[in-house]
């Protein structure tokens, strides 16, 4: 009997809503642990080797962008965490053993709508993560230039190569914030773990949001194959409620002839 109980209980996971959540968990993990590192070693170069400072007053500069980026990844960690429970429910109705439990009816009724409504969802959530991957390929861009001058000024020997933060947008034009290799700061930039951090902080980041966009699509492919098997139980329902009418009926009419010729021989 303990035997057969875990067989049924294993049999009740669904096990494709568990390898997408564990994927999608891990890519959240990474994108939003890492993406907070990152911005936190940026607005340290940006102070230390730049010598950039906060705008006075109220006026959205770079720093300010990075903690509005810190407080999106806050709510995309806690967003994605509810998400992941809430599809994995969603799982857990439309196994075979969640349908044994509660039988035919309730789980074609309410589940048919439920997959709809999580396969929208999840396809929307799709995009937005595509989105998210291509915007966190733009500071691994940038700090990938970066290396590669850090790389060149030490084999090319008296090289000027610069780095200009204007032709990223990061400053006006107007102001000029940039380092070159003949600079001090450039070589202690250079020299310090910390770019190097920063730099493979945002790689992990860009490779997270890339397995959030792998379980998405996972999830979209669970999704579409629960919402065909609810929506095949709810014909093979409508069927079985068909023939169970029709026979049912088949029933009254020989018991009423039956009854008819017995009282005709009586």
């Amino acid at each position: 009997g303990c035997f057969e109980c875990c067989i049924k209980c294993l049999g009740g996971i669904p096990y494709a809503s568990l390898i997408a959540t564990i994927l999608l968990y891990a890519g959240v993990a990474l994108f939003c642990g890492c993406g907070h590192e990152a911005l936190s070693g940026t607005v340290n170069i940006l102070q230390t080797y730049f010598e950039m400072t906060r705008a006075a007053g109220d006026v959205i500069d770079v720093f300010t962008m990075i903690d509005i980026f810190k407080y999106v990844i806050y709510g995309v960690a806690a967003a994605f965490f509810v998400y992941g429970i809430l599809l994995m429910v969603e799982g857990f109705f439309t196994t075979g053993a969640i349908k044994d439990l509660y039988g035919d009816f309730k789980i074609t009724t309410c589940g048919r709508c439920v997959s709809a409504w999580f396969i929208m969802l999840t396809y929307i959530f799709m995009l937005a993560w595509l989105g998210v991957t291509a915007f966190t390929s733009l500071p691994v861009y940038m700090y990938f230039n970066l290396w590669t001058i850090c790389r060149n000024a030490t084999v090319v020997d008296g090289a000027n190569l610069c780095l200009d933060l204007r032709q990223y947008g990061i400053v006006t034009i107007g102001e000029e914030r940039k380092v070159c290799t003949s600079s001090e700061s450039f070589i202690k930039m250079c020299d310090s773990n910390e770019l190097n951090m920063t730099f493979h902080l945002f790689i992990v980041a860009l490779a997270g949001a890339g397995a959030a966009v792998i379980a998405m699509v996972h999830y979209l492919m669970v999704l579409s194959a629960n919402w065909a098997y609810v929506k095949d139980a709810c014909r093979m329902q409508k069927y079985e409620d068909i023939k169970s009418k029709e026979e049912q009926e088949l029933h009254d009419i020989h018991s009423t002839r039956s009854k008819e010729r017995l009282n005709a021989y009586t």
